[in-house]
């Protein structure tokens, strides 16, 4: 596909859910990469849900996500969901381009993409978490780490701990009370010991990194608290993609 001037690769960042100001709320994220030769793209779901719950509600917002982005398959060379779960929509698009013979094009999740980050960074014996939204996340994702991982008894994964915020309401809850429930959910994530890299595990946290780092270093000290990395599923996807896209993968 022909790309303007300058530009070389395209990405499509893809919110699955309805809820403008989550998408506008990746934007900052993805610009702080400075990725110049790259032609970002937001795209938010048309209809679904405002926000992604539960597998029900991931199944609802890829049936309804899909439609369109089909007609966007030539448009783009690479995509990225932006929902912290096993989202359909990432095998249903890459199947989608099998399909119209555009077998070089890239897709991925941002859970997928932020657990290689977590993996490829962290010691051989040490531990990755992930802070998620709401309780029925702790279940879904540690079923979801055990498939990607092929075993229900890696003792890399420390667990999911949650804030008990649905994606919409942490940007509805004061600020006060989002920055204490993400606090509490790290402390005890890390009271699990050797916890080198935390998640976070819901798109709608774009930003939050840096409560996340002062529970760390509340809990740790701040040495300890500064070696953690806390891993953001959006950039680690965007990097993933790029780099997927430099070498032709």
């Amino acid at each position: 596909m022909a790309h303007p001037a300058g530009q070389t690769r395209s990405i499509l960042i893809i919110n699955p859910n309805t809820t403008v100001s989550m998408t506008e709320g990746l934007k900052p994220l993805v610009d702080s990469l400075n990725y110049d030769k790259t032609k970002f793209t937001y795209f938010t779901a048309p209809s679904g849900v405002p926000s992604i719950n539960n597998e029900d509600d991931a199944a609802v917002s890829a049936n309804a996500c899909l439609p369109t982005l089909k007609q966007k398959l030539n448009d783009y060379d690479a995509f990225l969901v932006c929902c912290y779960s096993q989202h359909p929509l990432v095998a249903l698009v890459r199947a989608e381009l099998v399909e119209v013979g555009l077998t070089g094009k890239a897709v991925t999740g941002i859970l997928e993409a932020s657990i290689a980050t977590c993996l490829q960074s962290i010691d051989i014996d040490a531990k990755f978490g992930i802070v998620s939204t709401g309780a029925q996340w702790t279940e879904i994702l540690a079923e979801t780490v055990t498939e990607l991982f092929g075993t229900t008894s890696s003792v890399r994964y420390a667990g999911t701990e949650t804030t008990g915020l649905n994606a919409d309401e942490l940007h509805s809850t004061s600020k006060v009370e989002v920055d204490r429930k993400m606090k509490e959910a790290t402390k005890q994530l890390l009271s699990f010991g050797n916890v080198q890299a935390i998640c976070l595990g819901c798109a709608g946290m774009a930003g939050m990194d840096e409560t996340v780092r002062e529970a760390c270093i509340e809990a740790l000290g701040e040495e300890g608290g500064r070696r953690v990395k806390i891993v953001d599923g959006v950039i680690s996807g965007v990097v993933h993609l790029e780099g997927a896209l430099r070498s032709g993968l």
